[in-house]
């Protein structure tokens, strides 16, 4: 089996992808969620109309799907918030392996938000995952207006996949409406190790750095980065989860 890598590009979006890293990933969740799951034909549909669609291929891996939906079962989260909604993929996955799960996910490109709605619809899952279009801190601030005002619960859980400039303001409002001990991830911290890159200076690629720094001076939190390698390259979440006197 040849271990070259090669550079994978959609839509402005970049990555090295390495054979192994993406056959492991195959032949694992081949074994682990095989095509015969409940929820693998709905899967597949948000995959295959996102494409036709023209969405960029730019959502979170299967692998890492799932590990936050079985984050979310071992948490007995309720309530969750995703922010950056692409084609609905990983919010079927949320909200598909946590029956007792109510998702909002929070979309700014309203053809996206079409296809998400469209994927949904067909996963059956309407009734569980409510999307909004809108810009991502205009909608969580009205969230958290809600929250405050008692017309809506705090969140158990966040998936944050969206504007990387904002990665840090999303981290603080995901704070803000969270429950105690709710867990908070931030997709595309790493970026292939250009994190610690300190040359590199376009927000896009200093809001990881910012967003480290930040949530390391936060007391209300205990946080960790976790490097990954797979099917969508090198990469890296940073996850955290809320003090219980927060």
């Amino acid at each position: 089996m040849s271990t070259g890598n090669f550079k994978f590009e959609a839509k402005g979006h970049n990555w090295v992808q390495n054979d192994v890293w993406t056959a492991v990933d195959g032949y694992t969740m081949g074994q682990l969620h095989p095509s015969s799951k409940p929820n693998a034909s709905a899967l597949q549909n948000a995959l295959d109309a996102s494409k036709a669609a023209g969405l960029p291929d730019i959502s979170a891996s299967p692998a890492q799907s799932k590990f936050m939906a079985l984050q979310c079962r071992v948490l007995g989260v309720t309530h969750a918030l995703e922010v950056g909604t692409l084609g609905g993929y990983s919010a079927i996955w949320l909200a598909s392996e946590n029956p007792q799960m109510k998702l909002t996910t929070v979309e700014f490109d309203p053809h996206h938000v079409e296809v998400a709605r469209k994927n949904i619809e067909y996963a059956g899952l309407s009734d569980r995952i409510e999307v909004i279009q809108g810009s991502g801190l205009e909608v969580l601030n009205q969230l958290k207006k809600e929250i405050e005002e008692g017309k809506r619960p705090k969140f158990g859980f966040f998936f944050i996949d969206a504007d990387k400039p904002n990665n840090l303001n999303y981290f603080n409002l995901a704070v803000e409406m969270a429950l105690p001990k709710a867990m908070i991830c931030v997709d595309n911290v790493v970026r292939g190790g250009r994190l610690i890159d300190q040359s590199l200076t376009e927000p896009r690629e200093t809001a990881g750095r910012i967003l480290v720094e930040g949530v390391a001076k936060d007391p209300r939190v205990e946080s960790v980065v976790m490097q990954t390698v797979g099917e969508k390259s090198y990469d890296g979440c940073l996850w955290a989860i809320l003090k219980t006197d927060a």
